[in-house]
């Protein structure tokens, strides 16, 4: 996968001036999910650091229940506390997993950070065993840097 060829088409999303941010958002996660064929569900989660809870934002892929994940619970959960990027490349071997789908095999979890600050993370899941490189977590920290610019 050469994710350099995908970065013009998502600075071209997050910079659409006819968009609100939501709008934006989605766009970008059915961009990734169209043009990574092993991205299966691309969604993102924001925190919201009084309750310490993380909400479900724009997403593509299967309907989920998991709208409310506390911090410290699940893959996202742990990586609202941790502020470091997450990749499981077995989610049958994760002990704080929280299933979404039996088809889901992998997951990668990078925070989103505006000033400095955690304020949520892009969520992605495979149905793929083990997908994820390093070129993966390179290219989804632009991704959010990039999104992070709407805040």
């Amino acid at each position: 996968m050469n994710f350099e060829n995908l970065k013009p088409g998502i600075i071209e999303i997050l910079q659409n001036p006819s968009q609100d941010r939501e709008e934006k958002l989605q766009n970008l996660c059915q961009f990734l999910q169209d043009q990574v064929s092993y991205y299966n569900w691309v969604g993102f989660y924001f925190a919201n650091t009084d309750n310490q809870t993380l909400h479900l934002g724009p997403y593509v892929g299967a309907p989920t229940d998991h709208t409310v994940i506390p911090f410290g619970k699940g893959i996202c959960g742990q990586v609202a506390v941790s502020n470091q990027n997450f990749v499981v490349p077995d989610v049958s071997a994760q002990d704080n997993y929280i299933a979404c789908s039996f088809t889901v095999k992998s997951e990668i979890v990078v925070p989103l950070f505006v000033n400095g600050e955690n304020i949520g993370q892009i969520d992605i899941d495979s149905h793929v065993l083990d997908p994820f490189s390093e070129s993966d977590e390179r290219f989804l920290e632009f991704v959010n840097k990039e999104v992070a610019k709407l805040f």
